[in-house]
Formats: C-alpha cells, sequence, structure tokens
C-alpha cells in the first residue's frame, strides 16, 4: 500500500521590509515629488511635516537619519512619549495636528521641541492653549494655526469659516503666550480637495485684511498623503503626508485608526451619512 502524499508545505510569508530603507526610500520619493512639483509652479517648497501617529519610535528615528526634521502626532500621549525620548535631538520639531483635549493641554505644551500646533479650533482652546504657555514656556510663544472646517462636515473639528478671521484676531490680540501662523484645513476623502484648499485660502485673506498684515505672511497648513500636491498649486505652506512615507497607521488603544484608514481608502464610505461612520468627531490631520 503507498504512502500518502505529503501535504504541501505551507509558502513562506513575505518578509516585512527593514523600516529604514523602506521609510528613507519613500521619503526620497515625497521630497522628489514635492521638488517636482514646486519646479513646474516657480514656488518655494513648503515644509514637509511626516505625520508619524501610531508609528513606533523607529520609524522616527529611520526618517531622521534620512534627513527628515518635522514629524506631525494625532494624540497628545503618544507625542508625549516619543518627544520624551528625543528630548536631547533639537533637530526634531514636533508638531500637533489631533484634537485637542482641554485636559491634556499642559501635557502638550510642556513636549520637548514642540513647534507648532496646527489645530486651534475656538476662542475657548486658544485660552487655555495661551495660559499653558505663559505659564510654562513664557519666554518662548506658542506657535498655532486656526484649524477650518472648510467642507462642514459634523466629523471634522474646527472653526466655521466665517468666524476664523475673529479666531484669527483673538490669538493675535489677546493671547500673549501663543504666535498666530496661520490656518489649517483637512480636504475631502476621496473627493476633489479643491474647494476646500479654496475657502481656506479666503479665510486667509480674511483674517490677514483683519489684522493688518500681508496674505503671505500667514501660513496655509493642507494637503496629506493623497491630495498634497494639489495642496502646494493652492500654495500650502506646510504638507502633512503619512502614510506615503510610513505606510497605513496601526491602530493605537486610544483611538479607531482602522476607521481612519477605512475613510482614506473607500471613498465611498467617507461620503455615508456620518451617523454610519462614527458618532464621534475624527480629526484626521494626516494620512
Amino acid at each position: 500500500m503507498s504512502a500518502a502524499p505529503e501535504p504541501e508545505a505551507e509558502p513562506e510569508p513575505e518578509p516585512e521590509p527593514a523600516v529604514g530603507p523602506m521609510v528613507a526610500a519613500n521619503l526620497a520619493e515625497v521630497n522628489k515629488r514635492i521638488a517636482a512639483k514646486c519646479a513646474a509652479l516657480g514656488r518655494e517648497e513648503p515644509v514637509l511635516v511626516a505625520v508619524s501617529k501610531t508609528k513606533p519610535l523607529e520609524y522616527v528615528t529611520a526618517a531622521l537619519s534620512a534627513g527628515q526634521h518635522h514629524f506631525g502626532e494625532n494624540y497628545i500621549q503618544e507625542l508625549v512619549e516619543k518627544s520624551a525620548a528625543l528630548a536631547d535631538n533639537t533637530d526634531v520639531k514636533w508638531h500637533y495636528i489631533g484634537q485637542l483635549q482641554s485636559n491634556k493641554v499642559k501635557m502638550l505644551v510642556q513636549c520637548p521641541n514642540l513647534a507648532l500646533v496646527h489645530t486651534v479650533p475656538s476662542q475657548k482652546t486658544a485660552g487655555k492653549l495661551n495660559n499653558a504657555s505663559t505659564e510654562l514656556r513664557p519666554d518662548n510663544p506658542l506657535a498655532v494655526l486656526v484649524q477650518v472646517n472648510t467642507s462642514g462636515e459634523e466629523s471634522k473639528g474646527g472653526v466655521g469659516p466665517e468666524e476664523a478671521a475673529g479666531l484669527c484676531q483673538f490669538i493675535h490680540g489677546e493671547c500673549d503666550g501663543l504666535t498666530l501662523a496661520g490656518l489649517m484645513c483637512i480636504g475631502k476623502y476621496g473627493d476633489d480637495s479643491s474647494d476646500d484648499f479654496k475657502v481656506l485660502i479666503g479665510c486667509r485673506d480674511a483674517a490677514a485684511e483683519a489684522l493688518g498684515v500681508e496674505a503671505s505672511t500667514l501660513g496655509l497648513s493642507m494637503g496629506m498623503s493623497h491630495d498634497f500636491e494639489q495642496a502646494i498649486e493652492y500654495g500650502a505652506g506646510y504638507v502633512r503626508p503619512g502614510s506615503t512615507i510610513f505606510g497605513v497607521s496601526g491602530s493605537p488603544s486610544c483611538c479607531p485608526a482602522s476607521l481612519r484608514c477605512q475613510l482614506l481608502h473607500n471613498p465611498a464610505l467617507a461620503r455615508r451619512p456620518a451617523r454610519t461612520q462614527t458618532r464621534a468627531k475624527l480629526n484626521l490631520g494626516g494620512v
């Protein structure tokens, strides 16, 4: 009696690419695309904020080794931990691009090498940031951007376009611990973001007029992995790609990142009513 044939061996899984070479190659490609777009437009390159949310620290250090200095984080606790680990490296410039929680404002302001907060949505939050900055970094006002909800989606944070100039005036005139650096928005997922960018430009121009300053002195933070080249066409001073550099984000215990990824990669889901996505406000500052 012949022996039964042995079952075929399971194929070996493809090995994960080494983090350092992968991040370096992705970063080089993004920088190449930014340089090409800016050369075609005859403009200066924007600040590239590499959004490292939910990624282990080794991804940040790999990007640092490849020459990247500006990094964006969505979650305060994660930023606290990463900034502490790299506190002695003054080449690192941290950008906070997530929803601001009142009870964690002091934690955020104390982060080493915090360069810019992109997501100030209200006078109340600006006031809390101002108080914390005045107390904890009195000789170094914290640079901030006003977040504008340019699309009117309930799932996004930010002030309405009609209120943006007023919030800019409040920060500029009433918050000695803050420096107004400009405005920020998040474009619609799966759709052409040009309408959002145009609205933000209008808000910037109205704010500049209200403040009596040149519009060019107020930066625009807009554009993520799927639309940063389009954002450059509209004058972005900061772009916030994440997955094109570090890969798709994982899910930290503090948030439903898996839904965030679904919204980015499934345009049909993004267009459904907000209640079918989530009842909680999401703030996807960079993907």
